[in-house]
């Protein structure tokens, strides 16, 4: 089994370079595993107070479940992954059932700012896009898929997401294997990526 990490910055194009690898391989080995299902569970806050979370700060994931699961996928056994709702802020209750496969793929803007996780990674990503191209891809996915509105994108993207992202995210390209620039989608990186892991396979 091959552990890939994948982190950068929100609306940094991470989801693009996931589906390109996993275009590579044959059907259902590759297993995807969102760094968003992780956030912990915040049932005993009221809806206003869990508005007000820090959800780019590194202390709102649950990073020991994420490894402890991780874990339990290298040793051959199926996982019960949270199910998020962006819309309520929290967990809804229900698991995904996650079965271990060739490539397991870790993604998001903070997995690699955990020194536990690093160590699990066999393969350190890091996508990067300019600062603008990533606003504009946050406004657009945050409207149109979890309910917000552009003053709140915006307000957020000002206090929390901008500063965290420059303490907490862009620091961790020092632990990246490859960084993956993707102002406009790097294929001929994408590739390299794609013989490392046939190579490690």
């Amino acid at each position: 089994m091959l552990i890939i990490g994948i982190g950068g910055g929100t609306g940094s194009g991470k989801t693009t370079v996931v589906n390109q690898i996993i275009s590579e391989f044959p059907k259902g080995e590759v297993q995807v595993i969102s760094q968003d299902s992780y956030y912990k569970d915040t049932s005993h806050l009221t809806f206003e107070e869990r508005c007000k979370i820090n959800f780019d700060h590194p202390q709102s994931i649950d990073f020991e479940l994420l490894e402890f699961h991780l874990k339990q996928l290298r040793e051959g056994k199926s996982i019960d992954q949270p199910v998020y709702s962006f819309k309520t802020h929290n967990r809804t209750g229900n698991t995904a059932l996650t079965e271990p496969k060739k490539v397991i793929i870790v993604e998001g803007i903070l997995i690699l700012s955990n020194t536990q996780l690093r160590s699990i990674f066999d393969i350190k990503i890091f996508v990067h896009a300019d600062s603008d191209e990533r606003l504009m891809r946050r406004l657009k996915r945050d409207i149109a898929e979890r309910g917000r509105d552009l003053d709140e994108v915006l307000e957020r993207y000002q206090t929390t997401l901008k500063p965290m992202h420059e303490q907490f995210i862009e620091p961790m390209k020092a632990f990246a294997d490859i960084i993956i620039p993707n102002n406009h989608f790097n294929s001929v990186a994408v590739n390299v990526v794609k013989s490392i892991i046939n190579e490690q396979l």
